[in-house]
């Protein structure tokens, strides 16, 4: 894999969280006492914590502010990424790998920066990244490029310097439609999605252990 660049999502790819988010939406409107819809894991799942929220609003009729729906949501995983949250496997050794050979590393998360913090610094892995770019400060969610661009511009480099990791097909789609050159990491919770994500990436990883690394030469 041949690389100046790196821009990673964290959740399914850095760290061994989706299965939480993938049921989450369920769980909070149950919590506030509301049947979800059968389909609310496949509406969700393109969507930021604030568009989810807004979401609620208008399909569930709910009273309450976006801000307290996110605040509500963020409550229910907060514990989760402050005190469990682990790395997926292989992922310490893949980023010392870059990190020794240089390589600029960002995260484009949809998760908000006060988890996302947390459970870098409890799993000792903020020291890699220069960067955190999450879908509610930039303002769009992965259905959009702009959170791409964004870490793209920071990191200062030409788009086939550079690879999105991402483990979801919605955002794999939107960074492929965006001119960049995708890896794939396999995540249990998009298994019935595998074979579109292969068809799309660039580079397919079930694993992080002994990926080769090389940095291009460009004129």
């Amino acid at each position: 894999m041949k690389i100046n660049g790196a821009i990673f999502d964290l959740d399914g790819v850095l760290l061994d969280s989706m299965f939480i988010w993938d049921t989450l939406g369920e769980t909070y409107l149950k919590s506030q006492g509301i049947k979800p819809r059968d389909d609310v894991r496949e509406t969700l799942r393109p969507m930021s914590l604030l568009q989810a929220a807004e979401y609620f609003r208008y399909e569930y009729g709910m009273l309450e502010s976006v801000q307290e729906i996110t605040d509500g949501i963020n409550n229910l995983v907060e514990r989760f990424y402050f005190d469990l949250v682990k790395p997926k496997l292989g992922v310490i050794e893949f980023l010392d790998e870059l990190k020794e050979k240089n390589v600029k590393m960002c995260i484009t998360t949809a998760t908000d920066r006060h988890m996302v913090d947390a459970a870098l610094r409890r799993n000792r892995m903020e020291q890699y990244f220069e960067k955190i770019f999450t879908c509610t400060e930039v303002g769009h969610g992965k259905d959009e490029p702009n959170i791409y661009l964004q870490a793209l511009e920071f990191l200062g480099m030409k788009k086939r310097e550079v690879y999105v990791f991402e483990d979801a097909l919605y955002a794999i789609t939107t960074a492929k439609k965006a001119g960049f050159s995708v890896a794939a990491v396999y995540d249990s919770t998009a298994q019935d999605q595998q074979t579109r994500i292969k068809e799309l990436s660039d580079a397919y990883i079930t694993t992080f252990q002994k990926i080769k690394v090389e940095l291009p030469e460009f004129d």
